[in-house]
């Protein structure tokens, strides 16, 4: 049986009051989960936790320190088990060859081109044990997608390759909102797709890093017209709401859409992925209207916002 995130109320208190952090409060605060967090411990002695006499992690600022540095170097593409080493010389973090990640995505293309679920499925269950999501999204699962883009133009089995992929991408990410919801309260973060793109993947993956960040999420991962949009935002009542879309839309319809939504939801809204970038400057007077061109930006304007903080929900 697995660890529980939390110790016993006695034993929480009595950590919190020396100083210490239970491991769901610095997966909160660093952005690394609790299972990464037990593999970096476990494989490679990377973060070694204090232990309540139940048996329960606990963590000091020192540790959460480590951990940030570790960041550090995974972000510049060391591999996780060569981070040890750099950590015990004191080395400063330097931008390192990216070849763990060209690695990793070639796996994932040979996977991909091979409809090969199972290969597909290992190699990203591996990758997502050993690091944070956002490292993740940014160094391996966006530069996949380009990659994969490129690919695909014009080529036989493409379509094939797409709608695997992208329908593979869409069951893996909801199984893991889906279990994160179940622990995570609070009011939702609504996600809905504009684009005319079927299991757009900038969609699940902004859903995947607000999700593992502590928000739950609902996704609309179909096109809604206005009035209905609005219709399921008085029933859900999100906390705010995401619109993402990877193409071009008519820029003057976007315009009234995201004016008329603005006016009349009353909560905050978010134009996220390539089409933030498209239509920026014709978007800048929409008022109350928060522009992020892929899936991290808007996971960091949420969070500077203040609305993946469950502790501000009324």
């Amino acid at each position: 049986m697995s660890e529980p995130l939390e110790p016993a109320a006695d034993e929480l208190r009595h950590a919190l009051a020396e100083g210490w952090l239970p491991i769901r409060e610095v997966a909160r605060r660093t952005g690394v989960n609790p299972v990464t967090l037990r593999a970096w411990e476990r494989r490679y002695g990377l973060i070694v936790p204090q232990r309540t006499p139940k048996g329960h992690r606990l963590y000091g600022e020192a540790q959460v320190a480590r951990i940030q540095a570790i960041l550090a170097w995974l972000n510049r593409g060391v591999a996780v088990g060569q981070v040890r080493d750099l950590l015990d010389t004191h080395d400063q973090p330097r931008e390192a060859p990216v070849g763990l990640w060209e690695t990793q995505r070639h796996t994932l293309v040979e996977a991909i081109e091979a409809l090969a679920e199972r290969r597909l499925d290992e190699a990203i269950n591996r990758a997502m044990a050993l690091y944070p999501a956002v490292t993740l999204c940014e160094r391996l699962l966006l530069p996949l997608l380009e990659d994969l883009e490129r690919r695909w133009q014009a080529r036989f089995g493409a379509q094939a390759q797409r709608v695997f992929f992208h329908g593979w991408l869409r069951s893996k990410l909801g199984a893991r909102l889906y279990h994160h919801n179940q622990q995570q309260g609070g009011r939702p973060l609504l996600l809905a797709n504009l684009s005319e793109r079927p299991l757009e993947p900038g969609l699940w993956l902004s859903a995947w890093l607000l999700s593992c960040a502590g928000c739950p999420v609902r996704v609309f991962d179909w096109p809604l017209p206005t009035a209905e949009l609005i219709f399921a935002v008085e029933r859900i009542a999100p906390r705010a709401l995401l619109l993402y879309s990877s193409q071009a839309l008519d820029g003057p319809r976007l315009q009234r859409q995201l004016t008329k939504l603005s006016a009349s939801l009353g909560i905050p809204l978010v134009l996220a992925g390539p089409v933030a970038h498209i239509h920026g400057a014709r978007l800048a007077d929409v008022a109350g209207l928060a522009l992020a061109i892929d899936p991290p930006a808007a996971l960091r304007h949420l969070q500077d916002a203040g609305l993946l903080d469950n502790t501000a929900e009324p």
